[in-house]
């Protein structure tokens, strides 16, 4: 039998500890475990003006370095002319042969393109405050194998969540934040993010305001979650505040961090709906679970190399 805390989907090291215990996980688990590696394959995402050619120059140079296109993904925005693309590579001899037989193509075409081994884990930085629910779907995720991630640290500004993060063996570290204290955490994540080779920061439902130079140092790398009732249900209890209205559509956003407060650019959106028989208590915890969902969501999508900026808009080649 689970505990309270298993049933009501409360992130607390025992409730943690019975789900992971539990044999529909470790069958789920070992499954998981037991499926055969992936052959060795990169990932190409590029992004240039729009013109003829492109796609043709493109797979000529990925066969002359022997490689075979295993997937093609591809977008032409009518609104900024941009060309986007997603492409993952097998059997080619090298990265350097790839990166030697593109490097005349996107000078070219002018392309931004990254080029990266499709195996290789994101190495993110998770910042929290009190409530778990998405720090604990990231790890829960993580240790069952289903993101292409390796988690650094947990830094919190409220030493509640230090035992979850043990629990799933990543590092924690408690900072707290007084009044006008923001300077402070950010130097400390600015070190573990030189330190540790941090490519992406996640706050999971961390309740402070990043400072704009720090936004505009990282711009692209830091992701954030919040519900969906903004702008219309600001402040502290967005959740109560939905239930008073009677809302009929709960969900959550997960979007790039910006210096404009929340309005960066969206990456994943969720709803749900709900009935006018549920209590508010019933609302946050529905809140919760899409939360996590799309924040989840989100950062399997970065991780593999899913997600390309259009100025203020995401493409997301899922």
């Amino acid at each position: 039998f689970f505990s309270p805390e298993v049933i009501f989907g409360v992130a607390t090291p025992r409730a943690c500890h019975q789900a992971v215990s539990h044999p529909y996980f470790q069958e789920s688990y070992q499954a998981i475990m037991a499926t055969p590696a992936k052959a060795k394959y990169w990932v190409l995402t590029l992004s240039c003006i729009d013109g003829r050619g492109i796609v043709h120059a493109l797979t000529g140079a990925i066969l002359a370095a022997n490689g075979n296109i295993a997937e093609s993904q591809q977008f032409t925005s009518e609104d900024t002319g941009m060309f986007f693309m997603r492409l993952q590579i097998e059997g080619a001899d090298s990265r350097e042969d790839i990166i030697s037989k593109l490097e005349p193509v996107a000078e070219k075409y002018k392309m931004k393109w990254i080029l990266d081994d499709g195996g290789r884990k994101l190495k993110i930085l998770i910042l929290v405050s009190k409530a778990g629910h998405c720090l604990n779907d990231i790890l829960f995720r993580h240790r069952a194998g289903q993101l292409q991630i390796e988690v650094v640290a947990v830094l919190g500004n409220h030493p509640d969540l230090s035992e979850l993060a043990t629990f799933y063996g990543v590092p924690f570290e408690h900072i707290p934040v007084p009044k006008g204290g923001m300077p402070d955490f950010e130097r400390r994540v600015r070190e573990v993010i030189a330190e540790k080779g941090v490519e992406l920061v996640v706050l999971a439902r961390f309740m402070q305001i990043m400072s704009p130079p720090f936004c505009a140092d990282f711009q692209g790398r830091i992701i954030n979650i919040h519900h969906s009732f903004l702008p219309g249900f600001k402040g502290a209890n967005p959740y109560a505040q939905a239930y008073a209205r009677g809302v009929k559509l709960i969900g959550a956003t997960a979007h790039f961090v910006t210096a404009d407060l929340d309005e960066g650019p969206i990456i994943e959106q969720n709803v749900v709906r709900v009935l006018h028989n549920q209590d508010k208590n019933s609302f946050v915890l529905t809140g919760q679970d899409v939360e996590s969902k799309t924040l989840t969501q989100a950062v399997s999508w970065i991780a593999t190399h899913r997600v390309l900026m259009d100025g203020i808009r995401t493409i997301i080649f899922a």
